[in-house]
């Protein structure tokens, strides 16, 4: 009986104008430009699981930038400048429009500064996208 091998691949990193709808499993490094917190649930006294803190942050690259839903720790890493790698992060379509996450399948984790100057004439959430039925024929 051959054993099983757990086979660890090497993140492939990809740009943000490389998303697409719909799509998961991807690891990039993004520059936060912006981040506001838009919910902050529960009592600021009470147990961690009683909390639940979104925020919406504006982070990108060199090639683009997208909304990126932060939710609870992941806030408090999401500082204006900060440099954070979004390990198996997913496209969330939100009124037609992308945004990027990192559920409880992926990582989200602060680096060193990157070498790069955000895109900012280029926001990937402010594109809409129909939702187009298509019937095969």
């Amino acid at each position: 009986m051959a054993e099983m091998k757990t086979v660890m691949r090497k993140p492939e990193f990809i740009k943000v104008n490389q998303l697409r709808p719909g799509t998961s499993g991807h690891t990039l490094v993004v520059k936060v430009v912006d981040a506001k917190t838009v919910l902050a649930k529960g009592r600021p006294n009470a147990p961690q699981v009683r909390q639940m803190r979104l925020a919406e942050c504006l982070v990108g690259d060199e090639t683009g930038m997208i909304i990126f839903t932060a939710r609870n720790e992941q806030v408090d890493l999401m500082k204006k400048d900060a440099t954070v790698i979004l390990r198996n992060a997913k496209v969330d379509m939100f009124k037609g429009s992308m945004r990027l996450a990192v559920d409880k399948w992926g990582r989200t984790e602060v680096t060193g500064p990157a070498d790069f100057t955000v895109k900012e004439d280029n926001n990937l959430s402010l594109i809409e996208y129909e939702l187009v039925t298509v019937v095969e024929e």
